[in-house]
């Protein structure tokens, strides 16, 4: 509980300390001599008054460490660990149970090097955490570079000369052990990993490490990758998927506040609040007027919900985390957990001292403050019904990419649970129609778990495709759903009960059409195990290209996944590019392939006109070598396949959301106007056609 207090103190604190742009603790980097075989690497932190950063040696489920990663090491061997000899402070922190240890005012670190070579070059990263006595920052990353002299020329062929009996019998070993060291080697390298980390017990040889992690030189950026941004602007640039998302995301929430309002968290609350504020005053306008601030400061909490985890991850974090395996299975997990609970396997609930607190403080208070504090508690009461709900929908924001999605999709879910409240209050009397609470609620409840189901399928598929794990390829998906919602309807016919169910007299006409849309639902559902495209839930459906046995062969495959191939190929037969950058948990990527890419038309232009590249920004395969790049006046560090396709689309068109499609002469020069996500054949085609003229109006000059 403590642990979990701390964590909602952390993302609070971060999220008023973003727009603050809060920065205590300073760094510099030195170098001093021991020898003249042997140097030390300084870190030296200042550290704001009131702040502390964290040691190196912390307790596991503490908080972050200070660690020191070494990805490059040339000239030179690290010589044991990083180690301080500034004042530790340690103590017993309440707040994880535990004691801690941490630095204030400032603290220096000292990792040793032995030289090797007449010059050395160290390269790497920190990470630290800080905190005061009130809050804490999230982990920080700082980069650092040491470079100098070395051994003079002689001492470096003595040295060599010294070692050379050493070097024979390491080479003997070596070749009695070479098969486990290349696959090690393979490993580490196909991983990507930082090649020594501080906080662990031993760092690897130097020149292992520069031998794997050497970042790739920048020249792998090439011209074609040179920023087209204003030529975009003057082919016309005005598509924008920005717009199209924010309004999806609202629409998405306000649906999820509806159903929401139908669960047995949420149903019973709108009468018993709705007497509480007529009943709170004997001045009908009065009452009126605080059920409508009620209403609107449940907006406040919910909005504020998405604004701060913006605050925290930023729209580009957001856009990683959402195919992150961890992240994906978690949520996966969480799904499944809430609908067994829906199911009436057990009953999930937030402890009851938080809403007796909320309820208390209620009470106790008086005005604007009390009917926060009862909007509040609504909202921890109604968590169990509304959770899986929220988290779709936040996840879904996150996959698109937009800054401000989270707070839009929460506005429309909050306006949906909120106006119900105000609405009952300015006329009491329509609560007289409501239907009781009773069983339909619990079947409400039923209903969606079987949702929930179905849509935790979509979280494990995403982190299947980004890792490329092939563990649910879509006849696997699709096989599944057609189970759920074939097992939804025979529950809705009566067919099926569960323990918290009430006996079924009869099937009411609602339920019967909805079972009926359900079986029909799962009906259509049957043709996709043989590869039809199944238009209706491209969005969540891993895509054609995953099916083993497809017998439906009008779908568009990518020609390149790489884009400098697919350049080369483009200039080696002159045509044109279709550049698409998607990604593998990108909802509205799926629907344009299955919506618009399939149409005759579009796919004879796409396939006999252009040369299709695909990039997938959220693809995590390792490259090769770890690339340097410089965005926005800092030196950042390509990691995967997915981050180099992203930072292209962001250097290179100045766009971050997917999808996006741009049209590209073989020099890697626009010849239209982008296009995003928008389910328009005829517009798609004629973006295709109007690029398809430019480039052949060019090539006759």
């Amino acid at each position: 509980m403590k642990k979990l207090i701390f964590l909602l103190g952390l993302l609070l604190t971060f999220g008023l300390g973003k727009a603050q742009m809060q920065d205590p603790v300073h760094w510099k980097f030195s170098v001093t001599d021991v020898s003249k075989t042997e140097k030390e690497l300084q870190f030296t932190a200042s550290i704001d008054d009131h702040w502390h950063v964290y040691g190196i040696n912390i307790p596991e489920d503490g908080p972050t460490p200070t660690s020191f990663t070494f990805t490059t090491v040339e000239g030179a061997e690290l010589v044991g660990n990083v180690t301080s000899a500034s004042n530790l402070i340690t103590k017993y922190d309440e707040t994880f149970g535990m004691e801690l240890n941490w630095y204030e005012k400032e603290v220096t670190f000292i990792q040793r090097i032995k030289l090797t070579g007449e010059t050395f070059s160290v390269k790497g990263y920190l990470r630290y955490m800080c905190c005061d006595d009130q809050s804490c920052l999230p982990p920080t990353n700082e980069e650092f570079e040491f470079t100098g002299k070395g051994l003079s020329a002689a001492e470096v062929a003595a040295a060599a000369q010294k070692a050379a009996p050493k070097k024979e019998v390491k080479k003997e070993v070596k070749k009695e052990t070479a098969p486990a060291e290349k696959k090690n080697s393979s490993a580490v390298k196909t991983a990507a990993q930082p090649a020594a980390t501080q906080s662990e017990p031993a760092a690897q040889p130097a020149q292992e490490i520069a031998a794997e992690t050497t970042p790739a030189p920048q020249s792998e950026i090439t011209d074609l990758w040179s920023p087209v941004i204003d030529k975009l602007q003057a082919r016309g640039e005005t598509t924008t998927s920005a717009d199209t998302s924010l309004w999806f995301l609202f629409f998405s929430g306000f649906v999820g506040g509806l159903l929401a309002l139908l669960t047995p968290c949420v149903w019973p609350m709108i009468p018993m609040t709705v007497s509480f504020f007529l009943k709170r005053s004997n001045n009908r306008s009065r009452s009126i007027r605080d059920a409508i601030i009620y209403g609107l400061a449940i907006i406040i909490i919910y909005v504020g919900l998405g604004l701060l985890i913006t605050a925290i991850f930023g729209a580009s974090a957001l856009n990683s985390l959402a195919t992150n395996a961890v992240f994906n299975i978690l949520f996966f997990a969480l799904l499944v957990v809430f609908a067994i609970s829906f199911f009436g396997a057990f009953e999930l609930t937030l402890p009851a001292s938080w809403t007796t607190k909320l309820d208390s403080k209620a009470d106790s208070t008086s005005g604007l403050l009390s009917i926060f504090f009862m909007a509040f508690t609504l909202a921890l009461v109604s968590f169990s019904c509304t959770g899986p709900i929220i988290g779709t929908l936040l996840v879904q924001a996150a996959s698109m990419g937009v800054a401000i999605g989270p707070a839009i999709g929460m506005f429309g879910f909050a306006l949906a649970l909120a106006i119900p409240f105000a609405l009952f209050a300015i006329f009491p009397s329509m609560l007289q129609s409501l239907p009781r609470s009773g069983g339909w609620l619990n079947s409400v409840k039923v209903v969606l778990a079987f949702l929930e189901l179905a849509f935790a399928l979509k979280f494990l598929s995403v982190a299947d495709l980004a890792y490329g794990w092939h563990i649910l390829d879509r006849e696997a998906f699709v096989a599944l759903w057609i189970i759920i919602f074939a097992l939804l309807g025979i529950y809705l016919l009566g067919k099926i009960r569960f323990s918290h169910d009430s006996e079924t007299q009869h099937v009411s006409v609602p339920r019967l059409f909805l079972a009926m849309i359900s079986l029909a639902f799962a009906l259509y559902m049957v043709p996709g195990l043989w590869g039809a495209p199944l238009k209706a839930i491209s969005a969540f459906a891993p895509p054609l290209s995953t099916q083993d046995f497809n017998l439906y062969k009008d779908e568009v495959h990518a020609a390149f996944m790489d884009y400098d191939e697919g350049m080369a190929y483009a200039k080696k037969v002159n045509k044109p590019v279709l550049v698409d950058f998607s990604g593998y948990g990108c909802v509205n990527c799926r629907k344009m392939e299955a919506a618009v890419w399939t149409d005759p038309a579009v796919k004879d232009v796409i396939e006999n006109d252009y040369v299709l590249i695909t990039l997938m920004v959220d693809d995590k395969e390792a490259l090769p070598e770890p690339i340097k790049i410089e965005e926005y006046g800092k030196t950042r560090t390509l990691y995967t396949v997915g981050d180099r396709w992203s930072y292209l689309q962001r250097h290179k068109f100045g766009a971050n959301a997917q999808p996006f499609y741009v049209l590209l002469d073989t020099k890697g020069e626009p010849v239209g106007p982008s296009y995003s996500y928008k389910e328009d054949v005829p517009a798609y085609l004629e973006f295709l056609k109007n690029g398809l003229k430019v480039f052949n109006a060019e090539n006759k000059r």
